[in-house]
């Protein structure tokens, strides 16, 4: 391994880091709303809408992000919508992540009991104040480890996004493998680079359920 050819490609990783954390985040804020707005409905069990993101869910769950993003750069231009790549990893991260979002956000809305949103209408809350703060609070705080999976889950997904031409990370290694057949430099820097986005993000998740933990033992 020669860690001089490892500093000459530096730059370009630092480059390719910034445009993955840039689609990578706007792309988990995207689905962090969609799954929430899903999430709500489906536990109110709304109907049509309840039926028509279920279908959703399924969907996005059950194909490769690939497709997806396949479908949104390559197909939409054919019925005259076309997106840069960027716009079009962004959009495709915000639905595979709504969908995956929208099940943690609903699964941890059901957990909260019954009793307490029966108590909070019984006092004369109406159900937005309910919602907002009996039941998200505790939904979210029970949903910690699902949404810090996800956002892991998600931030791993952009690799592929060099399929649609875009230079980040796995774009600039394989570039550079092609190019000077520098396989191990080029990997090495890839892994370290990946790294360096999902290791604080693994050790954020950590530190919130522990101190999530920490705070059910008390009571």
């Amino acid at each position: 391994m020669n860690t001089s050819i490892m500093l000459e490609y530096l730059p370009l990783f630092l480059k390719a880091l910034l445009l993955t954390l840039k689609i990578g985040w706007i792309g988990i804020t995207l689905s962090a709303a969609i799954g929430f707005i899903t999430a709500v409905i489906r536990f109110y069990k709304i109907p049509v809408l309840s039926r028509i993101l279920g279908a959703y869910i399924e969907l996005f769950r059950n194909t490769p992000l690939l497709v997806q993003l396949f479908f949104i750069y390559f197909g939409l231009p054919r019925v005259g919508i076309s997106l840069s790549a960027e716009a079009a990893g962004i959009i495709g991260l915000g639905l595979l992540g709504g969908a995956y979002m929208a099940e943690t956000l609903r699964s941890g809305l059901e957990a909260v009991s019954k009793a307490q949103t029966e108590s909070a209408l019984s006092l004369g809350m109406n159900r937005w104040q309910t919602m907002t703060r009996i039941i998200l609070p505790e939904a979210l705080e029970m949903s910690i480890p699902g949404i810090s999976a996800n956002i892991i889950f998600l931030l791993k997904e952009t690799s592929v996004f060099s399929a649609i031409s875009l230079m980040d990370l796995m774009f600039t290694a394989k570039d550079l493998i092609g190019l000077y057949y520098r396989t191990i430099e080029s990997l090495a820097l890839l892994v370290i680079f990946y790294l360096i986005i999902l290791l604080p993000v693994s050790i954020a998740g950590s530190v919130l359920e522990r101190r999530y933990g920490f705070a059910v033992s008390g009571n």
